[in-house]
């Protein structure tokens, strides 16, 4: 592929003025790095996709830096010229101008942290979307994570006939682990093995480590692009409309709260017991509580609860015993950790990524109700039906719909790499994919507002106490 006259900044929304006169005072237009920015003399391409016999580039099929996609898209018109701006980020897609030769690229692949439906379904995206659009034929899985750079086996050769139904499968077929982030050794080898393209899929640590990773390319001065995806079944990135995987665990959530209610349903004063993933925010067991409608109480990080007294947990829980004869309760793990009794070990205890081990809230939960039982109701027929679905959700592989969430996230991805975008991440916002700085990402949390109309819905589905107010 020929190169073709350089025409600075045409690509590099970092060179575009943060508004023009034809840009709204509402818009504020989010810097996105850019190879060019610590590299001069960039070379361009045309974009393969111009000869490709699947494609067809017509007007507008090439991405402009100037189209962006605003963050906030509810505007109060009361406000009129003092409304707050809105960021703005830059549209993922395809551009007409590319900053790798193809035949050059060196592409790697790795996924980190814990699993969670779509991972294989991403990676093989990856490696199709490479080989098919852009006819790079160098790419490469890295197995265990960040410490896969530099430790263990060499990265695994891949290509679209190697993961041609990857996505049928649950789980990394390039296995994954936590920690292991050691970043002068993990660049080290990303240079000594011709590395130029780095995928890092992730949740909020993984994208941490990829900013650390961007920060040290650039102060190197190296043409190595690094993009993030991020991946986190809690739903708890912020900036993105969702992470994928997370439609996934809310189906598959379903099938625990249906047990649980079948359960508690068929015994007398029974309680089914549901604990879902949610360290920070509850959004799956809030959305598994709304599709379910079989719940009476959702129990979240972001709405503390209490057990005794009026209002609290046991008094309602009693009260839909005696209406109903059963009762269904689904609570996050992040929920109570601060009820829950600790010794000094377990108060300093952390995992490989350096988080604070949880203690099962669901375990603790139901031993306190059958405390709680037999001293104010001894004597009476009761039961706790616990069920703990962690590892069945995350196993599992992504649905329709996250599935084509992971094809287009990939693709996106590739797009930005090939036109020298890096420390990026893509992600769909208000529907719409687009390319925001990965060290935003890193910092930005999605938590459940618990003052917002979906909360509310939550209440008036459950009845549950307003745990807060009381």
């Amino acid at each position: 592929m020929d190169p073709i006259p350089t025409n600075p900044g045409e690509d590099n929304p970092s060179h575009l003025h943060p508004i023009t006169p034809s840009t709204p005072s509402t818009i504020t237009p989010v810097p996105l790095p850019h190879l060019s920015d610590h590299l001069f003399n960039l070379t361009h391409y045309p974009n393969p996709l111009d000869s490709n016999p699947n494609y067809h580039p017509s007007d507008g099929f090439y991405i402009s830096p100037h189209d962006v996609i605003q963050s906030h898209i509810l505007h109060d018109l009361s406000a009129g010229a003092g409304a707050a701006a809105s960021p703005a980020y830059h549209r993922a897609g395809p551009r007409r101008q590319i900053h790798f030769q193809p035949s050059e690229v060196v592409a790697a692949i790795v996924t980190c942290g814990g699993l969670c439906p779509g991972l294989n379904t991403v990676i093989r995206e990856l490696v199709v979307g490479l080989w098919e659009l852009y006819g790079v034929r160098r790419i490469y899985g890295v197995t265990a994570g960040y410490r896969g750079f530099y430790d263990g086996e060499a990265p695994v050769k891949l290509d679209p006939k190697m993961v041609h139904d990857w996505h049928k499968k649950g789980g990394t077929s390039l296995v994954t682990s936590r920690g292991g982030f050691d970043l002068g050794r993990i660049v080290d080898a990303i240079v000594d093995r011709g590395f130029n393209q780095i995928y890092v899929i992730g949740g909020d640590g993984t994208m941490r480590g990829a900013v650390k990773i961007f920060d040290e390319i650039r102060r190197r001065k190296l043409h190595i692009s690094i993009t993030g995806i991020p991946k986190t079944v809690d739903n708890d990135i912020g900036v993105i409309d969702r992470s994928f995987g997370f439609q996934t665990a809310v189906e598959i959530a379903q099938q625990a709260i249906n047990a649980a209610h079948v359960e508690a349903e068929s015994a007398v004063n029974g309680i089914g017991l549901v604990k879902l993933m949610g360290r920070s925010t509850g959004h799956i067991a809030l959305y598994a509580t709304l599709s379910s409608r079989d719940v009476d109480c959702c129990l979240i990080p972001e709405d503390p609860f209490y057990l005794y007294g009026e209002g609290g947990l046991f008094e309602f829980l009693y009260k839909c015993l005696k209406k109903n004869g059963h009762a269904v309760i689904v609570v996050a793990e992040g929920a109570g950790q601060d009820m829950i009794p600790r010794n000094p070990a377990q108060k300093e205890e952390r995992d490989e990524s350096g988080n604070l081990v949880f203690l099962d809230v669901g375990a603790w939960l139901k031993s306190e109700l059958k405390r709680w039982w037999d001293r104010d109701h001894a004597g009476e027929l009761f039961t706790v039906k616990y069920i703990d679905p962690t590892y069945m959700i995350r196993a599992v592989p992504a649905n329709a719909m996250d599935s084509l969430y992971c094809t287009l996230v990939a693709h996106s991805a590739i797009h930005g790499v090939m036109a020298g975008y890096t420390g990026f991440v893509s992600g769909p916002i208000n529907g719409n994919y687009a390319y925001i700085p990965v060290q935003e990402v890193a910092e930005a949390r999605s938590v459940v507002d618990t003052k917002d109309h979906t909360w509310a819905w939550v209440r008036s589905v459950t009845s549950q106490p307003d745990f807060g107010k009381n």
